[in-house]
């Protein structure tokens, strides 16, 4: 990357110029009739917005040379005293299954406003950070499927910890998930919690590496959230600083999800509302037709014709939808189909 703002002048001049060919709208110069070049938009509106000196500059990394070098280049020397850019962050392409770069030219691209007609946009940004964005990504369903499972899971747990501690709320009215003279969070909780913050820092500091967060350090915490909520369902007397623990972790959890754009405006409740609503899409059902395969399945249980439970079961699973049976109850969530 060119740097040095003292080397550009005259001799440069094709940078932002260029000659325009006949027929083609010109404006004269003391170098003949020209046009601005291409690179002359993106200098011009990164001063207008950011000033010449700003953090962060994007871009594929088709673009590093000669776009950004052309760039970088007037715009040192239109402001050399100013002229700084922090960091370049060049990211990877998206490519189809078949390996071909995703673009306009090849016909194979496809617009977010498209993807998120069946995908939740919380989906589409957890599947594109789950590649280092240096790296190409590969656009499928089957990925995106596995992301929106993963988010929706993430959304599950978030949900059933803040009931966890409504319920606490309500039977304490007089008392709340605070940390008293003699109640603290769990040693093990306290010890994921640094783990969690530490490693998020760790791995944003290093290129952003936000895929080895989200793989690792929060499914470990996840993965706590949950045990925690067995242990409350189990206990017959609910220890205080069990709730304690849970609060402390969703805050953190909170923290770094709205860090990473992961946390929604809407209620837990209402994200995973809109899961099941994009799950119903793809799947080309209604809420109506599945609370209808579920009254037939039901039937067949009753009738202790299992094959034909298992059956139904079967053809929502492939469907993105599962099933599941929560004591005479049976209730349904997206899932990855198989």
């Amino acid at each position: 990357m060119l740097t040095d703002c003292s080397f550009f002048g005259v001799l440069n001049i094709f940078v932002w110029l260029q000659a325009a060919k006949p027929g083609e709208i010109s404006w004269e110069s003391p170098w003949g009739p020209g046009r601005p070049g291409w690179h002359i938009e993106c200098s011009a509106m990164s001063h207008r917005y950011l000033t010449s000196s700003f953090d962060i500059h994007g871009g594929g990394m088709d673009l590093i040379f000669p776009h950004h070098e052309n760039e970088l280049a007037q715009s040192c020397a239109a402001h050399p005293n100013i002229c700084e850019i922090r960091y370049w962050m060049h990211n990877g392409f998206v490519k189809t299954k078949k390996n071909e770069k995703m673009s306009k030219s090849l016909g194979n691209s496809k617009t977010i406003r498209e993807v998120t007609t069946l995908y939740h946009p919380l989906a589409l940004r957890y599947f594109m950070m789950s590649t280092h964005y240096r790296s190409p990504v590969n656009y499928s369903d089957d990925q995106l499927e596995i992301a929106s499972d993963s988010v929706f899971r993430l959304y599950q747990t978030l949900r059933d910890c803040e009931e966890a501690l409504l319920q606490f709320r309500e039977k304490n009215p007089e008392g709340s998930v605070s940390k008293g003279k003699n109640i603290r969070i769990t040693p093990e909780a306290q010890e994921r919690i640094n783990k969690l913050k530490a490693d998020f820092y760790a791995k944003m500091s290093d290129d952003m590496h936000a895929q080895d967060f989200l793989n690792a350090a929060l499914q470990e915490i996840l993965r706590l959230m949950n045990s925690i909520l067995n242990q409350l369902k189990k206990a017959r007397q609910h220890q205080q600083s069990l709730f304690l623990s849970l609060a402390e972790i969703e805050k953190e959890v909170k923290m770094v999800l709205d860090t990473l754009g992961l946390m929604s405006s809407s209620s837990y409740s209402e994200v995973l509302e809109q899961f099941k609503a994009k799950a119903l899409t793809r799947a080309n059902l209604s809420e109506e037709d599945v609370l209808v395969k579920i009254e037939l399945r039901d039937q067949a249980r009753n009738s202790k014709d299992f094959s034909t439970s298992d059956q139904i079961r079967s053809e929502l699973t492939a469907k993105g939808i599962s099933l599941m049976d929560l004591g005479n109850e049976t209730t349904w969530r997206p899932c990855v189909p198989k």
